[in-house]
């Protein structure tokens, strides 16, 4: 099994140290590292990592703000480390789209439920996202679909049964998406009138 990659985004040296030796102990994989937000977006970007722990107090940009990107551009999770449990800025955190946050002095043994529950809440939103592309697509073709059919049914005379089949037909036919035969003929309506 390939190990989990992380990347670590703490701006005190001794405390990523640290972290960096309990995550290896654990058995993840450290992949990179940052000592602010801004660098630890550019350094997620390009190592592209399964997992981002940062902190929240950072120079130059803090941990939600960069948080917050991660989460937009579904680069990776994110754990938010802090040593502050303020209600603000958990709610922050939420709202950045953290997937688990663990307040200082943490133990090596609260990383790993954290991370393993983090990238199984990141593979749960990317899998629902996918589903619901999924199902936009079908809908959005369905709709096509019927469309072009009407028109087939009101130009040629034919049944709903046949004017699908034909579409599915000039589709095999032509090996194009069934989408882009009922944009064709869609097209070609309104073209003729």
């Amino acid at each position: 099994m390939e190990r989990v990659r992380i990347v670590i985004a703490e701006d005190e040296a001794i405390v990523r140290m640290d972290l960096r030796e309990m995550l290896t102990n654990l058995g993840y994989l450290v992949v990179g590292e940052a000592s602010d937000g801004r660098s630890a977006v550019n350094v997620t970007r390009e190592l592209k990592p399964d997992l981002v722990m940062m902190d929240i107090k950072m120079p130059d940009m803090n941990g939600i703000e960069a948080a917050t990107i991660l989460t937009q551009e579904r680069l990776a999770p994110v754990v938010l480390l802090t040593a502050f449990s303020q209600k603000d800025l958990v709610e922050q955190a939420k709202e950045a789209g953290v997937v688990a946050y663990i307040v200082k002095p943490f133990r090596e043994a609260d990383l790993g439920p954290a991370i393993e529950v983090a990238l199984a809440r990141f593979g749960e939103l990317l899998a629902l996202e996918k589903e619901v592309h999924d199902l936009t697509e079908t809908l959005e073709t369905r709709k096509l679909v019927d469309r072009a059919k009407g028109l087939l049914m009101d130009r040629q005379n034919l049944s709903e049964a046949e004017a699908f089949r034909k579409i599915q037909k000039m589709s095999m036919n032509t090996r194009r998406p069934m989408k882009e035969i009922a944009e064709a003929i869609i097209l070609a309506h309104q073209v003729e009138e």
